[in-house]
């Protein structure tokens, strides 16, 4: 049995990713809202007052979220120190393939980024403005390098991709200042062309590795955050997490911390397959 999809409410984007990846997959969907838990040490009456009435907050946002998808979805509130924390154990607790969040009103947040700091599975961030399900374009992309975090993003990748009947897209941002220019010595124009051809070889033998899956690759010249960000030909977008560090677990690099706060789809992040 695969492990479910888990949503964590609020927001009408990661209701919808959630729903979508769940049906594509074919897993089950699971709402969660996390609040409060009693402190161990309170302020007696004040404290339990306090939580219950945050208790009663997270089950009238369950019921907003069961108004949306109905029967679909089993919903459950979660206790907890916090919203990362409770998503966390969750998905533990489940052995969750993906964990769905909304970046909120003020940016990213302190849940998605805290829940981002060790994950198991894959965690997916959903922009703030974005609240329809993908799937009109049926294009998934990837940001690519040949490494063990690259190819562990393109088999989550192609997972999607399969049980969606979607195309693949696998990038690869060159900087702009690696673009030959006329005033280079010759062995820095070898170099840099020889670098080019060593991402055209690694693209190409990974897009063709994916059975069954339409896939293609881009190189893309510019500045790398800001160009993978600009990619709204894409339903989402996965990538990978930083190259060292406990073994399956996600850990944000510079790349992939400053891409999740400025991506206008949908964002993947894959744990290191280590």
């Amino acid at each position: 049995m695969t492990g479910p999809v888990i949503a964590g409410a609020p927001g009408p984007g990661a209701l919808a990713l959630g729903r979508w990846t769940a049906d594509t997959l074919g897993v089950p969907l699971i709402v969660a809202v996390v609040h409060p838990a009693p402190a161990a040490l309170g302020s007696g009456r004040v404290d339990a007052e306090w939580v219950a009435d945050r208790h009663r907050a997270a089950q009238r946002v369950l019921d907003e979220a069961r108004d949306t998808l109905g029967d679909t979805a089993e919903y459950r509130t979660v206790a907890s120190s916090s919203a990362a924390h409770g998503l966390h154990d969750l998905a533990e607790e489940t052995k969750a393939v993906l964990v769905v969040v909304g970046s909120g009103q003020e940016g990213l947040g302190s849940t998605a980024e805290r829940l981002l700091a060790g994950s198991g599975c894959p965690v997916a961030v959903v922009p703030g403005d974005l609240v329809e399900a993908p799937g009109g374009l049926g294009l998934i992309g990837v940001a690519y390098v040949d490494t063990p975090d690259g190819r562990a993003a393109l088999e989550q990748a192609a997972r999607l991709a399969t049980g969606a009947g979607a195309r693949l897209r696998l990038y690869t941002v060159v900087s702009e200042g690696s673009t030959p220019l006329p005033f280079l010595h010759d062995a820095e124009r070898v170099f840099l062309e020889t670098a080019r051809e060593t991402y055209e070889h690694s693209l190409a033998a990974a897009a063709a590795s994916v059975p069954g899956v339409e896939a293609d690759w881009r190189i893309i010249s510019g500045e790398v955050v800001e160009t993978l960000a600009g990619l709204d030909e894409v339903d989402v977008l996965f990538c990978g997490s930083r190259g060292y560090g406990p073994a399956r677990r996600v850990l944000l690099g510079g790349v992939s911390a400053r891409l999740l706060r400025t991506a206008r789809r949908p964002v993947v992040v894959v744990p290191r397959s280590g």
